[in-house]
């Protein structure tokens, strides 16, 4: 079991830490609004994964086994609230976020985003299928695979969160702060790509 503790502890720390729509966005409002306004989109990103997980683990994947459809349109709605995202991000105004007219994700938010969020579907479900075993404790795989996004979540979204701040410190010019929002929306909208991609076979495919 510990063996298999701390594969699951690398597999965690390689997804969670490689660029992802957490992980820009975290970057993102580190940038825009400093790490202390940040720390609500953080907190809600490093326990509603894990929730997640935990969720899924525990048999909630099953649901979508049996109604595919239901998954797909899931994808579908992710997919346009984080085009909508990108766009809130690239069309932020610097001043605005001065003044407090634009704010950083609430913790319930980044909660709830987790289940619109294409990688956190492959990270969970794979993690799950990876990691849990016939002859084992069902609950208690699942709970050691959970247990160890939590602890990895903390240090790979926060040297995100950090490196955005520290940016912030830099690009003080409100030119190029736009230009970073511009590119962070564009790397927002090319990882969701993939999944346009296939939610594409999957609807148009069977017309062809």
């Amino acid at each position: 079991m510990f063996e298999i503790f701390i594969a699951v502890l690398f597999f965690a720390f390689s997804t969670t830490i490689t660029p992802g729509p957490n992980n820009v966005m975290i970057m993102s409002s580190g940038m825009n609004y400093g790490i202390k306004a940040s720390m609500p989109h953080f907190l809600g990103i490093c326990f509603g994964f894990p929730l997640m997980v935990l969720l899924v683990g525990l048999g909630f994947g099953v649901i979508f086994d049996r109604f595919p459809n239901l998954h797909q349109l899931i994808k579908v709605l992710g997919v346009l609230y984080l085009i909508w995202l990108a766009w809130h991000i690239a069309s932020a105004e610097p001043q605005a976020i001065k003044r407090g007219e634009k704010k950083p994700f609430s913790f319930w938010q980044a909660v709830l985003f987790q289940w619109v969020n294409a990688k956190a579907w492959v990270m969970a479900t794979g993690a799950i299928a990876a990691f849990t075993t016939v002859q084992g404790s069902p609950f208690m795989e699942v709970l050691a695979i959970t247990l160890a996004f939590l602890l990895m979540a903390f240090p790979c979204v926060g040297i995100w969160l950090v490196f955005g701040s520290l940016l912030r410190k830099v690009l003080t010019n409100p030119l190029m702060q736009r230009l970073f929002n511009i590119t962070m929306a564009l790397i927002l909208v090319l990882s969701v790509v993939p999944v346009m991609i296939e939610l594409w076979h999957f609807y148009m495919a069977p017309a062809v």
